[in-house]
């Protein structure tokens, strides 16, 4: 099937304009890059909430070393499905998955999107598996479509794809800069792979690969979508006005500080005080002209009591929405087991439709490809999940899901 590449992509990074922002706005107050962005954030309370949501997902969907998967054959003619779950959970135990998974979970919790890439490790490597977090900046989507930009170096693009015969005037820059850069587009539509520099003129003379995935290997996986959307929307986003009004109240909170401990001075201009020798320390001695009144407080009316209010209530509704007062520990005190119920069925209430989604999204797509690249080495026999075998998702979070189904 014939696809206008080219226009897709436009369309693709046209969709996503308008989330870049967002994304910026929400990964300025929970994971600051720059130092500018540092010195402007006074409120720890999203990043502190940001980080333990992310951990719990992580503990709760893909706990380490743990049994988490679990396959059943279909019938007693299917493959061996235990060979092929210990086959899996070695090879992911081997692999990077477990170290650049939570990286992918930051995202989710903060972009509400995340974007797992699962490529397959040379013969010989430890595991079969090899997993990169794409930001998701570098990512665009269209329904069964993906778009990865990237900036690579024209000597990567070229041991990247040996294939590819470079154009005279990419081949000239390469010879007088080997580290000359390039923009790669790596497009993915259905199963059809395709990867062009993106440099302007006509895509096909600018393409450097083409190929055929029989599983996807881009995991695009989000917390919530809303209807016609493409990108999920994540707890941060939700918070972010009140983030942003906390980050504003505490930098006013802290300018007033200022004035508390230093005070506020007014002095008459009699010619004998210089205003440019005053230094406003503890302890310090400023002369005065006899019979001057010197350096009088001015008396302000700021009184920033009702900050406190307004600070503890937008704090709690960051924690509450970014579920930091359900997943974490409710109180010192031990809890008895139906307290405990009650506090997982109301977990599951909440996380009920992002668990089916990660499950659609993540879990499922990340088996399927791990049993294509295994089965394709020969490590396993051939094994679907859609006909051969049927996936038991046995983490924590299944587990409670189980539990309160039973009970109810």
């Amino acid at each position: 099937m014939k696809y206008d590449l080219q226009q897709m992509y436009s369309r693709a990074r046209a969709m996503r304009e308008p989330w870049l922002r967002r994304w910026a706005d929400a990964k300025r107050y929970t994971m600051p890059a720059s130092d500018d962005d540092m010195a402007t954030l006074f409120d720890a309370t999203a990043a502190d909430a940001a980080d333990n949501l992310a951990a719990c997902m992580y503990s709760l969907l893909t706990p380490p070393e743990s049994l988490w998967i679990n396959l059943v054959p279909e019938s007693a003619d299917s493959p061996d499905a235990s060979v092929a779950t210990a086959a899996l959970r070695a090879h992911l135990n081997d692999s990077n998955f477990y170290t650049t998974v939570h990286q992918c979970y930051l995202d989710l919790v903060t972009l509400g999107t995340a974007c797992l890439f699962m490529a397959e490790n040379p013969i010989g490597a430890a595991s079969a598996f090899s997993f990169t977090a794409i930001p998701m900046t570098d990512i665009a989507i269209l329904p069964n479509a993906v778009f990865h930009t990237a900036c690579v170096t024209a000597t990567d693009v070229a041991r990247r794809y040996p294939e590819w015969t470079p154009p005279r005037d990419i081949a000239d820059q390469m010879k007088q800069n080997p580290e000359y850069e390039l923009r790669l587009v790596q497009a993915l539509v259905d199963t059809e792979f395709t990867a062009w520099i993106d440099a302007g003129g006509d895509l096909e003379n600018n393409i450097v690969a083409r190929g055929t995935f029989e599983t996807n290997p881009y995991l695009i996986f989000r917390w919530a979508v809303a209807s016609g959307e493409q990108y999920g929307i994540g707890p941060v986003l939700r918070a972010l006005p009140d983030i942003k009004t906390a980050n504003k109240v505490v930098e006013l909170v802290l300018k007033n500080a200022t004035i508390a401990v230093s005070g506020i001075w007014q002095a008459d201009d009699d010619g004998v005080i210089n205003l440019g020798n005053i230094n406003l320390t503890p302890g310090a001695i400023i002369p005065k002209a006899v019979g001057s009144s010197g350096l009088t407080p001015l008396a302000t009316g700021a009184n920033f009591d009702v900050s406190q209010i307004i600070l503890k209530d937008l704090r709690d509704r960051i924690r509450h929405t970014m579920l930091a007062d359900r997943l974490g520990l409710l109180s010192e005190k031990e809890m008895t087991a139906t307290e405990i119920l009650a506090r997982n069925a109301d977990m599951l209430r909440i996380l009920g439709a992002t668990y089916g989604r990660l499950l659609h999204e993540f879990i499922r797509p990340l088996c399927d490809r791990g049993l294509q690249i295994l089965s394709r080495r020969g490590i396993i026999d051939k094994i679907s999940l859609h006909s051969d075998a049927e996936l038991k998702y046995i983490a924590p979070i299944a587990q409670m899901v189980a539990e309160n189904n039973t009970i109810i």
